[in-house]
């Protein structure tokens, strides 16, 4: 705790599952208003899908104490309190580490300033000035805590089909939306309209704020939901983005295929290689046209077209059933 006059004490211990409760049962009786944070640790298949607790890895348990308030005496309190837990369960010394509130408020900014995520479309941060080269489409965003500043590379390839596709006075629909960069993109790059949806509340009111900041309110509309039958918009698109995990695309494969109009392009990201083949097949059994793809590190994007006219097997089957 070397920093002069800290607003924070940030308070954590190692244990293993079986003494979690009682850990924070004790950091509970100190910390600021009760609160803790337990950080169990966990696994998931390599694009975040199937997240699961990981009961062989320790947990890191934390709370936080005003340090105006936080004498010598109750962290020596504190400390001993823990060695006892340990006789009983792995449970590691006490950790003290000081704390600003401003820190956590603004350390990430450094970080998200201007960022190039297409061949032409840039996203700069609310709190950096950037006027933007000729040809350059200049994205004012801030990401709040929806997915989507532009930097993962699912956005960017996704980002560079969009810019490869997309024309102007074109319809376009942008499923799983998250900070709204794709649909706010799109309006910038001369769609009539953009429908976008987001399962997450605050995806929904992200992508309405930054929509409204680079002006293209008029031009999007942002409902909480997804795609399908049953779901905000039921339509055709002339272009559809879907930025999400390959899980999701496959099993929501019908409805964005038919989100889709005769001669439409769908545009699919959030692919891992791995799954690649699946999501291939998924969109070719509903008749649409596999076009190209691009690949950024494991991520894989697609391309699809849908057919003006249904595929000629796919006619043959229909007259089939009904001469049977």
């Amino acid at each position: 705790m070397n920093e002069p006059n800290p607003e924070w004490l940030e308070l954590s211990a190692v244990c293993d599952h079986e003494a979690v409760e009682s850990v924070a049962e004790l950091f509970a009786r100190h910390g600021y208003q009760g609160g803790v944070v337990i950080e169990e640790p966990f696994t998931q298949e390599p694009d975040g899908d199937h997240p699961a607790v990981d009961p062989t890895r320790p947990v890191v348990v934390r709370t936080f104490l005003a340090a105006a308030d936080t004498s010598p005496e109750l962290l020596d309190e504190i400390r001993t309190a823990l060695w006892h837990l340990g006789r009983m369960r792995p449970v590691s010394e006490l950790t003290v580490a000081a704390r600003r509130e401003e820190d956590w408020a603004n350390a990430w900014k450094a970080h998200y300033s201007v960022h190039r995520i297409g061949q032409q479309t840039v996203v700069r941060a609310p709190w950096h000035e950037y006027a933007g080269a000729e040809g350059e489409v200049v994205i004012e965003l801030d990401p709040g805590m929806a997915f989507g500043t532009g930097l993962h590379p699912t956005t960017r390839l996704c980002m560079r089909l969009l810019e490869a596709e997309i024309r102007p006075g074109m319809r376009v629909f942008d499923v799983g939306t998250g900070s709204g960069v794709l649909a706010i993109a799109a309006a910038l790059l001369g769609a009539a309209h953009v429908d976008a949806v987001d399962i997450e509340p605050i995806a929904v009111r992200s992508t309405k704020e930054n929509a409204a900041r680079n002006g293209v309110a008029e031009i999007i509309t942002v409902r909480e939901g997804s795609v399908g039958p049953d779901e905000p918009f039921i339509g055709e698109y002339d272009l559809v983005l879907a930025n999400i995990i390959a899980r999701i695309l496959v099993e929501r494969a019908a409805g964005l295929a038919a989100a889709v109009a005769p001669g439409g392009i769908l545009a699919l990201s959030g692919i891992i290689e791995s799954r690649e083949p699946a999501v291939r097949r998924a969109f070719a059994d509903l008749g649409l046209v596999y076009a190209r793809r691009e690949q950024m590190e494991d991520w894989v994007a697609l391309v699809f077209h849908k057919p003006v006219a249904a595929p000629r097997r796919a006619l043959e089957d229909n007259h089939h059933d009904r001469t049977a």
